[in-house]
């Protein structure tokens, strides 16, 4: 996901995209622990996403970042 897209996210959209990637990664950690994962990426890249998110969600929390509707 591209940082221009997190951007345009409310932070409830933010919070559901934030737990499916959670939920994500322990299937991908399941996969990998089996040997049925084909790309080892999709973990960083999935690690890489929540990192980004997380970051966007504390922006908001601690005030660098305003909703869109807030003025």
């Amino acid at each position: 996901m591209k940082s221009t897209e997190l951007n345009q996210m409310n932070i409830l959209e933010l919070k559901t995209r934030l737990t499916e990637n959670l939920d994500s990664l322990q299937n991908l950690r399941f996969q990998q622990s089996l040997q049925q994962l084909e790309d080892g990426t999709i973990i960083s890249r999935t690690r890489r996403e929540i990192a980004q998110i997380k970051t966007v969600l504390n922006e908001f929390k601690i005030g660098l970042r305003k909703e869109k509707g807030e003025q």
